[in-house]
Order: C-alpha cells, then sequence, then structure tokens
C-alpha cells in the first residue's frame, strides 16, 4: 500500500497515541506516507468533510458535521488538575464535592463545548455550580491558571505525559465523578483501504470504545 494519508489531530494526541501509531503504520505500511496536520476539532472535522484530510481525530463530537462516519478511538478519564501546593493535591482520589469552593479555569465554549457543558452538569450532580474565575480557548492557558495557584480544573488524563511544573493531577471517585473524554476518528463515507488499515491499527493499540 502506497501513497499519501493525511491525518488531523487536535493537540496532546501527538503526545499519547501518534507516535505508536505512526511506528505501526511504518512497520506494516512502509509505502504509506502520513502526513499530518494539527487543529481544533472543528477545523480537523471540516477539512475531513472538504477532502483536505482524509482521516481526523478529535475530541468534541459536536463539530463533527451529520456527512462524516466517526467511531470512538480511545477514551480517558477526567482528573481533577490541582496547584501542586493545594490540600487535595496529596490525595490518593478526591470527590468532586471537595472542590465546590474552588475557583475553576475552563475550556472555552468555542474551544472545548462539550467537555465545559459536561463539566458543569456534573458539577451539578455533585452540588454545586462551579465558580469560573477564567476560560482559557487552548492548553497553555488552562495549565497556565493552574500552576500559578488561582484556580482548579477539570483535564483529560492524556496531560499525565505532559508534566508542567506546579500542577498535581488527582482522580475523581463517586458517581458524579465518573467524567470520561472520548478521542473520535472521524472520516468521510467509503473511506479508501490506506484509511481502513489505519484505523485498525489504532484500535489494535488502543482498543476504542
Amino acid at each position: 500500500m502506497e501513497g499519501d494519508l493525511r491525518l488531523g489531530y487536535v493537540s496532546l494526541l501527538s503526545l499519547r497515541y501518534l507516535p505508536r501509531l505512526l511506528g505501526a503504520a511504518a512497520m506494516e505500511l512502509p509505502g504509506l506516507r502520513v502526513r499530518l496536520h494539527q487543529d481544533s476539532s472543528a477545523g480537523v472535522a471540516d477539512m475531513v468533510l472538504t477532502g483536505s484530510l482524509d482521516l481526523g481525530f478529535v475530541r468534541d463530537l459536536s463539530a463533527v458535521p451529520a456527512e462524516l462516519v466517526t467511531s470512538v478511538f480511545a477514551r480517558e478519564r477526567v482528573m481533577a488538575a490541582l496547584p501542586t501546593g493545594h490540600p487535595l493535591a496529596g490525595a490518593e482520589a478526591l470527590d468532586l464535592a471537595e472542590l465546590r469552593d474552588e475557583q475553576f479555569v475552563l475550556p472555552t465554549e468555542s474551544a472545548l463545548p462539550a467537555l465545559r457543558g459536561q463539566i458543569h452538569r456534573v458539577c451539578e450532580a455533585a452540588g454545586f455550580t462551579p465558580a469560573v474565575r477564567a476560560s482559557a480557548d487552548d492548553l497553555t492557558g488552562l495549565l497556565s491558571y493552574v500552576a500559578s495557584g488561582l484556580c482548579v480544573s477539570l483535564l483529560t488524563e492524556a496531560l499525565l505525559d505532559l508534566p508542567v511544573p506546579g500542577i498535581t493531577y488527582v482522580p475523581l471517585c463517586g458517581a458524579p465523578g465518573r467524567l470520561e473524554s472520548t478521542v473520535t476518528a472521524v472520516h468521510r463515507p467509503d473511506p479508501d483501504p490506506a484509511v481502513r488499515r489505519v484505523l485498525d491499527l489504532a484500535t489494535e493499540l488502543y482498543g476504542g470504545g
């Protein structure tokens, strides 16, 4: 199998998933050249729809047009991201209700509307409305607010692969804390064999849904 596969992805996937996937693709499909493009979920989905990309990995399904085919590529826990000096930073796990009095930094509506909405819903299920001190439309902004000691947040466990000084991640426990972030593969109907094989490799490596 030879040719080019144009693959789009959102931030962080390059750290947790792409290295192994690219290595597996190179071993099994040595004639396939994978060309990478990073963008937002909406940007990746639009480029797949228009044919600028062949395959995309996104986090926010609300950004995916109905004309595209979707399949869950991986699932990740969402964890509490706390300043390292926070009293709860040393806990093995915490109940979400323990953060009721904290100031939160959340992704903006334009960046990750699905995750932002999910965080609001799960906090309300835990008995409180999150006090949103700040919003950020990119990962560096979210991490900067937490590392500054000004805010806490709820972020995907993929960030464990990107240690940031001043931030500690603590798992959530209890029913309201069962937050999950999905990584979804998107492609046009009737994909070519290269897209199908790379999707098969991704499922073999990461288990899909």
